[in-house]
């Protein structure tokens, strides 16, 4: 696939008419009731076979086959090719947990989730806000860190929201103190896996809570469990982009001005100035060795870039949202790499399960009123299932 590093376009919605069924006739579910629902166990593809490419490798073709998957279960397991090679390469494993291993409780309107793995405990804590109007069980918005998104556009509408409290499984920050790798509470329990990027512990740690939310069940919760969204900006705004593609029970996931690392392809953000790039971003949230092994032009080693990350999140909802007047954000990058991973959706008759909405104008993770439609085109039919809304958003200002 050839990528233009800038798309030119006028500040357009484009709202087409979604084809909803698949080739073999069949609508793919909006979400899953499982973590992971494919079965095979892929390895990653071996270093010493990676080959320089500059184009945006095709996430639809299938490594085991070198073919086009051509149904969903053949794009399960293709997507576990791709979670294998981004976990080997740039983040670390997001180590899988046995259900016994998981023990969940309430305390008024609190989830507690106690994580027990090699005899070592932990426990995460998220406080549930249910909304004044709507009726249990409740849709459930999801906030990395916090949310950024306007809580009009979501408590108002009958949706709970929690925040996953990321510090309390990996509490690196840009701005406070904090532990070193190898010193956080995930450590503890994996210390085999100290050299991973923070983003597969805050990956692993956020299905943990939905884990706890399973176990308890809806009676209990009072949390709709097939209608499950998560958003962040910024950091976290990746930190929800790779929680959503790497847990199938996320219904939608709202990637709000991710930046390099996110949304933006590496590849693209490569060829552009003063952007975060691969050899520019924090390697907090990454491995250390992917700066090692691809750095500057050998980025073009890579067997994936974030184009595919984007499409772990089919056959479930994606919405991105840029802010093009912080440069450093690299959305014309975000915008090639979006355009790819709808080729996906695409592939399935369901495009109108991704959009993006890039729009400058505005401060850094302060939604404007000009992007509210696309939001709430989202959340309402993600979310609270109102099918005849429009969501086939294709919106930016970049020149």
């Amino acid at each position: 696939m050839s990528h233009p590093i800038i798309h030119s376009s006028l500040l357009a919605i484009c709202l087409l008419t979604p084809n909803v069924a698949s080739a073999q006739g069949e609508v793919p579910p909006f979400v899953f009731n499982k973590e992971k629902t494919s079965v095979i166990d892929a390895t990653p593809t071996p270093f010493t076979s990676l080959k320089p490419n500059k184009s945006l490798p095709d996430p639809l073709v299938a490594r085991s086959s070198g073919q086009q998957v051509s149904n969903l279960n053949e794009w399960e397991n293709r997507r576990d090719e791709i979670i294998a090679d981004i976990e080997e390469y740039e983040i670390g494993e997001k180590p899988s947990i046995k259900p016994e291993d998981i023990k969940a409780f309430m305390s008024g309107d609190t989830l507690l989730v106690e994580v027990n793995v090699n005899g070592q405990q932990l426990l995460l804590k998220s406080t549930i806000r249910y909304p004044e109007n709507g009726h249990a069980p409740y849709p459930l918005m999801i906030g990395t860190s916090m949310i950024s998104l306007p809580m009009e556009l979501i408590e108002k509408k009958g949706i709970a929201t929690m925040t996953f409290h990321e510090a309390q499984v990996n509490d690196y920050s840009q701005w406070r103190q904090h532990h070193d790798r190898g010193e956080h509470n995930f450590d503890r329990l994996y210390p085999h896996l100290k050299d991973n990027g923070a983003y597969s512990q805050w990956s692993w740690g956020f299905s943990r809570l939905i884990d706890g939310l399973q176990q308890l069940g809806e009676e209990t919760t009072r949390i709709d469990m097939s209608h499950i969204g998560v958003t962040g900006c910024s950091y976290a705004g990746k930190m929800a982009l790779f929680c959503g593609a790497l847990d199938e029970r996320v219904a939608l996931t709202i990637a709000q001005e991710p930046g390099g690392g996110g949304a933006a392809a590496w590849r693209v953000s490569h060829e552009m100035d003063s952007v975060e790039c691969l050899d520019k971003t924090d390697y907090h949230w990454f491995k250390e060795s992917m700066k090692e092994r691809f750095a500057e032009d050998k980025v073009y080693l890579l067997p994936h870039d974030h184009h595919s990350l984007c499409a772990l999140v089919c056959p479930r909802a994606l919405l991105m949202l840029g802010n093009p007047d912080y440069t450093w954000l690299a959305d014309p990058s975000a915008q090639v790499s979006m355009n790819e991973a709808i080729k996906v959706w695409q592939k399935f008759g369901i495009e109108d399960r991704i959009g993006y909405s890039i729009i400058g104008g505005h401060p850094h993770c302060r939604l404007p009123e000009n992007q509210y439609p696309v939001v709430e085109a989202f959340i309402d039919k993600f979310l609270l299932g109102k099918q005849d809304v429009n969501t086939i958003y294709r919106e930016s200002s970049l020149p």
